[in-house]
């Protein structure tokens, strides 16, 4: 029988943790969530919340808020931007938690919607019925929204899709307004976001940002050279740097004044979670669109999860 050293279960160790540590986002623009009842585990889990307090890895737990908790700082806990936090939790006054009240923690498979339906990860104990309240939608538009999915065989883990409520999803047929927050004005931005320069030393803007044709809200997308390198408009610390579905490898930077700046359609990701860069470090490879056969990066700008005009920002 094979013998391990202890130098080879140490590494077998650190090989487990970086593998979790790889799992982080997979997306974040995209949608669909939610369905069904889940046969648990231990179906306790939902209704004895962890304690914030006390829990360890908070990703997709519901987690019961403690004396002294903020959004932000379960935010941080769970290494999460603080509006995918919000989007989760819809209804949620930040400036008014109240201590034993139940927040949901995404995990890194679950989206928030940004113009269609969550993408949910199924707990030990949901059900439609559960799953509609929380995001405020009924269990038979979820089962609409999951015509494969039997609502009584659900899986732990399993994802589904949970659609806006009727009434959001009626008026977005015509306008996003409702399911896309309002574009910051420039009257309101901080001072800080004057005069940031491009991400991009050779670029030609292809798409501006603005509503589409249907009303929602796209983000700016900019042309560029073979080689060239996504660079920081502004220093900042990096939340996200992963491969999101349809959007390539994404980089996202958090700045001062709870400003944010996302750069995606990447090919190579040059940066790290948690570290700080500096205006006009370079961030990513920019990648070539299979569709265009150009080189695009997707450049979007927020405050507080906000869309800004780039336009009112960079010089």
């Amino acid at each position: 029988m094979d013998q391990f050293t202890l130098a080879g279960k140490r590494r077998l160790a650190s090989q487990a943790n970086q593998s979790r540590l790889a799992r982080w986002l997979a997306a974040c623009l995209l949608a669909t969530l939610l369905a069904g009842c889940a046969g648990s585990p231990s179906s306790n889990d939902q209704n004895n919340p962890v304690p914030s307090s006390t829990a360890g890895q908070i990703n997709g737990e519901w987690v019961a808020v403690q004396r002294g908790d903020t959004l932000g700082k379960l935010a941080n806990r769970a290494n999460v931007p603080l509006e995918r936090l919000e989007r989760f939790n819809p209804g949620t006054n930040a400036q008014r938690l109240n201590v034993g009240q139940r927040l949901l923690i995404p995990t890194q498979q679950e989206r928030a919607p940004s113009g269609g339906p969550y993408r949910y990860q199924i707990r030990p104990g949901d059900t439609y019925s559960s799953i509609a309240r929380h995001f405020g939608t009924t269990s038979g538009r979820m089962q609409s929204a999951n015509p494969g999915t039997s609502p009584t065989a659900l899986r732990v883990g399993q994802i589904v899709s949970v659609p806006l409520s009727s009434s959001t999803t009626s008026s977005s047929a015509s306008s996003s307004s409702t399911s896309q927050p309002a574009p910051t004005p420039s009257a309101s931005l901080p001072a800080s976001a004057r005069r940031w320069p491009w991400p991009l030393e050779d670029y030609r803007i292809v798409r501006r940002f603005g509503a589409d044709s249907r009303g929602t809200l796209q983000p700016m997308l900019l042309a560029t050279q073979a080689g060239a390198k996504a660079q920081a408009v502004a220093p900042g610390e990096v939340r996200f740097a992963d491969g999101m579905r349809q959007l390539g490898e994404v980089v996202i930077i958090h700045h001062a004044d709870n400003l944010q700046t996302v750069y995606a359609l990447c090919e190579r990701i040059l940066v790290r979670v948690g570290q700080q860069v500096s205006t006009g470090d370079p961030l990513c490879d920019v990648g070539q669109s299979s569709a265009s056969q150009r080189y695009d990066l997707l450049f979007d700008l927020r405050q507080g999860g906000k869309p800004i005009a780039p336009r009112q920002v960079l010089r």
